[in-house]
């Protein structure tokens, strides 16, 4: 039985926080088979990514290499996997601007495991979709540490499948209804685990020059800097801690926020 359409979500308590992931997989008979899974401290973009090379690898193991519709509500993945990617791997993992790629370790997966036969969609969340309500559903539950009961279709055995976690802290991962995958990092290939590492303390260097040099960055830039969205940055209020810092809110010049980050060893 083929698979006829495809849907992922991501979602994230906090942002960072415990986040949650699902993907919802439709075949052609009408029968739907679900994954999904919890991460404990990880951002909405990686959810976003993991749902999709979720899909993308159940795909591989299912075998099928008729044209398969995906939908997603991200952009961020959407335009990813479809237009920047080239683009990132051409300058060696660095943004047009020269800065790394964020979830570098998510997005090499999505590129190694996708198709060109897998059709790329963009749907609006909330809209009152079947496919992309459920898939909200299943993640959001799995991010608020609920465990959904998901389908499983006859049509496809439950399949285990391991993905990069987030370099943010360990995490448990929950796949078709249940069965765990474990959180021990050292599964992972030795290059991924490196890059993963690498791609943190590049993130951890940036922000200490930024601190020390006293410069001032916008609310889309500390938010590309957090890999979170703009919109979690000014909700945090005027003063608040992240990692080694003490982010604080100096002024605003025109319609951008410009905010200051201060060392601490607290």
């Amino acid at each position: 039985m083929a698979i006829a359409t495809i849907y992922t979500d991501g979602a994230c308590s906090g942002n960072p926080g415990p986040g949650g992931w699902a993907t919802a997989i439709y075949f052609a008979d009408g029968s739907v088979h679900e994954l999904g899974g919890a991460t404990a401290q990880t951002t909405n973009n990686r959810m976003e990514l993991q749902a999709a090379a979720a899909a993308l690898e159940f795909l591989r193991t299912f075998g099928q290499t008729t044209p398969v519709a995906l939908y997603t509500d991200s952009e961020y993945v959407l335009k990813g996997i479809t237009q920047w990617v080239k683009g990132w791997k051409r300058r060696d993992w660095k943004t047009a601007q020269g800065k790394p790629v964020l979830n570098r370790d998510l997005w090499e997966a999505l590129d190694r495991l996708n198709q060109p036969f897998v059709q790329w969609h963009h749907v609006r969340g909330h809209s009152g979709n079947i496919g992309n309500d459920r898939c909200d559903e299943i993640a959001r539950a799995f991010a608020s540490g609920s465990t959904p009961n998901l389908k499983h279709s006859n049509a496809a055995a439950p399949k285990t499948i391991i993905l990069p976690t987030s370099s943010l802290s360990p995490a448990t991962e929950m796949v078709s209804n249940s069965a765990p995958i474990a959180d021990d990092d050292s599964q992972l290939p030795r290059e991924v685990r490196l890059s993963q590492l690498h791609h943190l303390i590049e993130t951890l260097r940036i922000a200490d020059e930024i601190a020390r040099e006293g410069y001032l960055i916008s609310s889309s830039e500390l938010a590309d800097l957090m890999d979170v969205n703009a919109s979690a940055v000014t909700s945090r209020g005027d003063h608040w801690a992240w990692r080694n810092w003490v982010v604080s809110r100096v002024r605003r010049e025109g319609n951008q926020i410009l905010w200051q980050l201060e060392r601490t060893d607290c």
